[in-house]
């Protein structure tokens, strides 16, 4: 992560680039996985973490929460989803039509954050001129 505070927005944004990555390899698994006999779909938390980031201080300004988070805060974890549930016989709870619409929506998200961290930097720039 890059230290200053002109960063503290790209910073944020390339956490939620890695998590949306890393979520993507977890879909893609699932979806390697759906005839697999016990095997449990995996997704990954990050909005909720940088949720639980943002709310600690309800007093201060979102420029100064987004400044006051570390990298620690902002890691995103690997969970198995709804490890005790399965709705088919082999016990595996993979729906290959939710994963392929869920992939669709994280590649959408996952551009979405690229365009915006090229527009932070893009603002960067014209501040510089």
């Amino acid at each position: 992560m890059i230290q200053s505070n002109a960063f503290d927005y790209i910073n944020v944004l390339d956490k939620a680039a890695d998590a949306s990555w890393l979520r993507n390899d977890a879909i893609s698994n699932n979806i390697a996985n759906v005839d697999t006999p016990g095997y449990k779909r995996q997704d990954v938390a990050f909005e909720s973490e940088l949720e639980k980031a943002m709310g600690n201080s309800r007093y201060k300004s979102t420029d100064a929460k987004v400044a006051a988070l570390t990298s620690s805060e902002l890691e995103p974890r690997v969970y198995t989803d709804y490890s005790g549930y399965s709705y088919r016989i082999d016990g595996n709870n993979v729906d290959i039509e939710n994963e392929n619409v869920m992939l669709a929506e994280n590649q959408l998200k996952y551009e979405g954050l690229l365009n915006s961290i090229s527009q932070e930097f893009q603002n960067l720039q014209t501040v510089m001129k």
